[in-house]
């Protein structure tokens, strides 16, 4: 399938019919949301894969019950991390052991710690949500190119998931994909026009 085809027939799918994935293509999609870009390539995000019926059952009330979470394959629950000086220092140990030398980083990670260190708190996660959005639109692009279906929900109570995941503080659930295949059928796409879009 081409790109243009996948942006064109990927929609926000509000019923699943149950199926689970094969685990060979969730892992193929599990590689495209690894490999997103990122500012300064810090990855800051933590997403928790759940496929156990009881949990979805249990998350249900904290996304007002919509439908998508109980009848997908997955739930993909991405979390924005607000952790950034660990993720700095995996990324310079990943950088190395990759066959960096720690030398030759320094002026990198001086810049990352930098960039990190200029943002209050609430600029951090901000920042850090604005970045696990380039991974979730892998997640949609990615599902479709596979051949099942996606849907990005915000609608849900993050402080509720966080209880009920059990999540550390420094995890921040932003947003979830819901993956399967579909059991509904798409309304045709309705978007603004080119000049109310560009300039």
């Amino acid at each position: 399938m081409e790109f243009k085809e996948i942006v064109m027939q990927r929609y926000a799918t509000k019923k699943f019919d149950g199926k689970k994935i094969d685990q060979k293509k969730l892992d193929e999609l599990l590689e495209l949301i690894r490999f997103s870009a990122s500012s300064l390539n810090l990855q800051p995000w933590k997403i928790k894969i759940i496929m156990d019926p009881k949990t979805k059952e249990k998350l249900s009330p904290a996304t007002w019950n919509q439908e998508q979470i109980n009848s997908c394959s997955h739930l993909l629950v991405f979390c924005a991390d607000k952790d950034l000086d660990g993720k700095a220092k995996l990324l310079e140990k990943t950088m190395i052991k990759n066959g960096a030398k720690k030398e030759q980083l320094k002026g990198y990670m001086d810049m990352i710690h930098n960039a990190i260190n200029n943002m209050n708190p609430e600029q951090q996660l901000s920042w850090t949500q604005r970045q696990l959005y380039l991974a979730v639109g892998n997640a949609i692009n990615g599902a479709k190119t596979l051949g099942f279906d996606s849907c990005p929900m915000e609608g849900f109570n993050a402080v509720e998931y966080s209880k009920i995941l059990k999540l550390p503080d420094n995890l921040v659930p932003t947003t979830l994909v819901p993956i399967g295949y579909a059991a509904d059928t798409p309304r045709p796409k309705v978007r603004l026009a080119k000049e109310d879009v560009f300039f």
